[in-house]
C-alpha cells in the first residue's frame, strides 16, 4: 500500500483510539454521578453523548471510504473491519454510561446508600474490564485481549446474585421502588458495558490473529 494509505490508515485508528479514551472517560463520570447522586455531573455525561454519536458516524464513514477506495487486504483489511465493529461498541457503551447518567439525574445520596449500596462493589470491576480491553486494542495484544473474555462471567454472575438482593430489599421496602428500579437500571446497564467491552477484547483477537473467537464457549 501507499504512504498516504499508511499515513491515512494510522490516522483513523488514533482516532479510534481517542474516542474510546472518551468513552471511557464518559463512563467513569456516569458512574461518580450515579455513586455519589451527583446531578450537574450526570448531566455533562448526557451533554457529550452528541459528541460521540458524532464522531462514530464520522469514523465509520472514514474506514468505508478507506476501503472503497485502496481495497486493502490482510492485515490493514482486518484494521479497518476492526474500527468499524469497535466504533460501534463504543458507541453503545457511550449510550449505556447516558443510561446511567439519566438515572442517577434523579436520585439522591440517600436512596443511594440505602438501595444501591452494592454497586460500588460492580463498577471498579466493570471500569477494569474496558480499560483493559482498549488497552489491548491500542497495542493490538491478543494475550491481554483474552484475559478480558474471562472476567465477563464474573459481572453475569455479580449481577444475578444483585437482582436477587436488591428484588428482596424492594419487598421489604416498597416506598422505595422507584429508587430500587433506577438502581438495578444502572446495574444493567453496567453488565450491558461489560458485554461491549468483551466484543472490544474478541476484535483485538481478530485483528491480532485473524481468529474469530465470537460465540465460542470457551
Amino acid at each position: 500500500m501507499t504512504a498516504h494509505f499508511v499515513a491515512l490508515l494510522d490516522m483513523l485508528r488514533r482516532r479510534s483510539l481517542r474516542m474510546g479514551s472518551a468513552v471511557e472517560d464518559m463512563l467513569q463520570e456516569a458512574c461518580e454521578a450515579a455513586l455519589k447522586a451527583d446531578h450537574v455531573l450526570a448531566q455533562r455525561v448526557i451533554a457529550r453523548d452528541t459528541d460521540v454519536d458524532a464522531e462514530e458516524v464520522e469514523i465509520e464513514s472514514e474506514a468505508i471510504r478507506l476501503m472503497a477506495l485502496f481495497q486493502p487486504m490482510g492485515g490493514d483489511m482486518r484494521l479497518l473491519t476492526t474500527v468499524l465493529k469497535v466504533n460501534g461498541d463504543l458507541e453503545r457503551i457511550a449510550d449505556c454510561a447516558v443510561n446511567i447518567a439519566e438515572r442517577a439525574s434523579h436520585l439522591d445520596a440517600e436512596m443511594v446508600s440505602t438501595a444501591g449500596s452494592d454497586l460500588k462493589d460492580i463498577v471498579p470491576v466493570v471500569q477494569g474490564i474496558l480499560r483493559h480491553a482498549i488497552q489491548a486494542y491500542a497495542s493490538e495484544d491478543a494475550e491481554a485481549a483474552r484475559k478480558v473474555l474471562t472476567q465477563d462471567e464474573i459481572i453475569d454472575a455479580f449481577y444475578g446474585q444483585f437482582i436477587r438482593i436488591l428484588t428482596a430489599q424492594a419487598t421489604r421496602n416498597p416506598a422505595m421502588m422507584t429508587a430500587y428500579i433506577d438502581v438495578l437500571s444502572i446495574a444493567k446497564n453496567l453488565e450491558r458495558i461489560a458485554d461491549h467491552a468483551t466484543n472490544i477484547a474478541e476484535d483485538v483477537v481478530f485483528l491480532a490473529t485473524g481468529e474469530i473467537i465470537r460465540h465460542r464457549s470457551s
